[in-house]
């Protein structure tokens, strides 16, 4: 007892002035840049609150200390100390001048001998991390709900222990040492996976504002409990940008995994592919055909990537729009005169996410390689990929949250900030977009939903107030998905309750080759598990949200299906709308090359050298000769089977 209350004591009087929310990570920018970054600069862990709180958990565990600063108090916000944080010991000394300085160091000593085991602590400063705002019992019961994977349902109880689930049945009985949850007439399903995420991203001369830590958080309150953000190169080495991003997840509170983008292209890139698969957990790579003169790469870049990509068993990746035309259009845009964000939709309309959708395909098909498209956008692209698939080509489509439930207005509104929020890349599209993505997804045309997190605060998109092409790009989501997934296709009757777990969850497990230890409610899967109650509402604001940024593109919607209560690693992270969620928890998720959509592929080559006559076996799915040929060569080198014919036959 005496060791906690001297630990928070001891925080009160060393930290600076700066405060978190009650639930947990919140933060909202104040006044100015400067402001921000010396919130951030001054404890990484501290939080700010945006404007004041007047919810049960705000009066309950906060003691407002300090007074309103006058600038702050211009702008209608309020900074407060809560007691798991610290101020500076003049401003201490100054308050225990207090007449009532004795009842309150009693009263602040009682609170933090308990603040251990309160999500106060989520800022994981001077406090035990083991028993942090969690649960303590590593033992969990889910009684009487109906348990739902991606190709059936039924009502079984779930037990939990060490975060592992160990046994899905029904009446399951355990001793007086296990934490029991009562999940009747709800659903219990495997925690959401979001497959695109950008985290502590630099983009476009700023960086996101939702770290490893918050946009987590954030994650958890939604209800999912896993997410793959993308690595960029540092100078364009894969293993700099690694090590860069091994470091900014350090205080990861959630597990996670990596998919790497790959900006250029020579044997050294080549060779860091064959590292970042083989020693580092990473089967995905990402090629971007927009972005010119930053992350673009051209069609000889993409060629050859396609080719080590196969030969690795990773999977491509692409983020399609015809980059050039792209900056042709924005050129237009600007001698029109058009420079708010509308010229940003305006500047790349649907058929050049199309080409390029196409042109990916149709290359990834001459290599014989699967592909993946991400944020599919429009039905320009929707359409490519339904013919591919069609066809028997190994195309996946990725739409994302924003392209689901959204459309185009919001980026003709006349305020800028207002506008502003909308602008990411691919756009959104018209009205007529969404629908026609929704039906694709219940169809199966595409295959498993992300959000393309990647928030901005309205001081960044404002660098772009004189020039569209200024704005950071990128929308929020990781909060949202779930419940908008739910409400938008669930409640309309496009799928079902085990489809809404494949999209969400299982399909994306699936792809990265991480199931069933993501991804399910199995005996032996990790413990990621989340309560739905269908018949709670949900209502999106800035105001309530878990993430950094000031705004949300999902202001005012409002739905049924409520994630109650999420579970991560076997521990209740959400729980009665609380986080209790602390830095470090979160574990890197390692997923292996060569997952279920490489099956057959080497066969289809083999068949494909078989339609050219040349006389070849398939052995283990490798093609080899069987007899010399005189008018041709057969090669296999690192998986991929080549033709070659003799000088004399040329």
């Amino acid at each position: 007892m005496w060791s906690s209350i001297f630990r928070c004591w001891r925080m009160l009087l060393r930290r600076a002035p700066w405060v978190s929310v009650c639930k947990g990570v919140k933060e909202r920018p104040v006044a100015t840049v400067e402001e921000q970054q010396t919130v951030v600069n001054s404890v990484d862990a501290a939080r700010v609150a945006g404007r004041s709180r007047t919810d049960d958990c705000w009066r309950r565990r906060v003691w407002r200390v300090y007074g309103e600063s006058p600038e702050l108090k211009k702008k209608h916000r309020r900074l407060s100390v809560r007691f798991d944080e610290a101020f500076h010991f003049s401003g201490a000394l100054k308050f225990m001048e207090r007449p009532q300085m004795l009842f309150l160091i009693l009263f602040i000593s009682s609170l933090c001998f308990i603040a251990e085991s309160d999500q106060f602590c989520d800022a994981g400063i001077g406090i035990d991390k083991s028993t942090c705002g969690i649960t303590s019992s590593s033992k969990l019961l889910i009684k009487g709900g109906t348990v739902v994977n991606a190709h059936h349902q039924e009502v079984a109880d779930v037990y939990v222990e060490d975060g592992i689930i160990v046994a899905v049945k029904p009446n399951i009985k355990v001793g007086d040492d296990v934490a029991v949850l009562d999940a009747t007439g709800k659903y219990v399903m495997p925690g959401g996976i979001d497959p695109h995420t950008h985290l502590a991203f630099e983009f476009m001369g700023t960086e996101t504002v939702d770290d490893f830590f918050t946009g987590q958080a954030a994650a958890l309150a939604g209800g999912t409990t896993m997410h793959i953000d993308f690595v960029i190169p540092v100078n364009g080495s894969l293993s700099a940008g690694f090590e860069s991003y091994e470091k900014k997840a350090k205080k990861s509170c959630m597990d996670y995994g990596f998919h790497m983008a790959i900006t250029k292209w020579d044997e050294a890139v080549a060779q860091e592919m064959e590292i970042m698969v083989k020693e580092k957990g990473i089967n995905s790579f990402k090629f971007f055909l927009a972005y010119k003169g930053a992350l673009m790469i051209s069609d000889e870049l993409l060629l050859q990537g396609l080719k080590k990509c196969k030969s690795l068993g990773a999977l491509a990746m692409v983020h399609a729009e015809n980059g050039d035309a792209v900056f042709e259009g924005q050129e237009r845009m600007i001698e029109l005169g058009i420079t708010g964000p509308e010229g940003h939709a305006l500047s790349r309309p649907a058929v050049l996410e199309g080409e390029a959708t196409s042109r990916a395909i149709r290359l990834a098909s001459f290599v014989n390689t699967p592909l993946y498209v991400v944020h599919v956008m429009s039905i320009d692209a929707m359409e490519e990929i339904a013919k591919a698939r069609k066809a028997g080509q190994k195309v996946i489509g990725e739409p994302v949250v924003s392209g689901l439930v959204l459309d185009e207005s919001g980026l003709w509104d006349p305020d800028f900030v207002t506008a502003a929020k909308y602008v990411m890349s691919p756009p959104i599209r018209p009205s007529g977009h969404d629908k026609a993505l929704q039906a694709a997804l219940s169809t199966g045309v595409l295959q498993l939903v992300g959000t393309d997190h990647c928030v901005f605060n309205s001081t960044q998109k404002s660098i772009g107030i004189d020039d569209f092409r200024k704005i950071p790009n990128g929308v929020n989501g990781i909060e949202e998905r779930m419940h908008l997934v739910w409400n938008t296709m669930v409640e309309s009757g496009q799928i079902s309750v085990c489809d809404y777990v494949r999209i969400t969850s299982t399909e994306c497990a699936r792809i990265f080759n991480i199931y069933p230890k993501k991804g399910a409610i199995l005996a032996g899967s990790d413990a990621d598990i989340i309560i739905l109650n269908p018949n709670a509402s949900f209502e999106i604001s800035a105001k309530h949200h878990h993430s950094r940024t000031d705004t949300n593109v999902y202001e005012g919607k409002k739905g049924k299906g409520k994630v109650e209560v999420t579970i991560s690693g076997g521990k209740i992270v959400w729980e009665n709308n609380e986080l209790k969620v602390i830095p470090g928890a979160g574990k890197y998720i390692e997923m292996p090359a060569f997952n279920y959509l490489f099956d057959g592929i080497y066969k289809a080559d083999a068949q494909y050298l078989s339609s050219t006559r040349a006389p070849i076996v398939v052995t283990d799915g490798i093609a080899e000769i069987v007899w010399p040929v005189s008018t041709m060569y057969i090669v296999v080198t690192d998986g991929i089977t080549k033709i070659a014919w003799p000088v004399s036959t040329m």
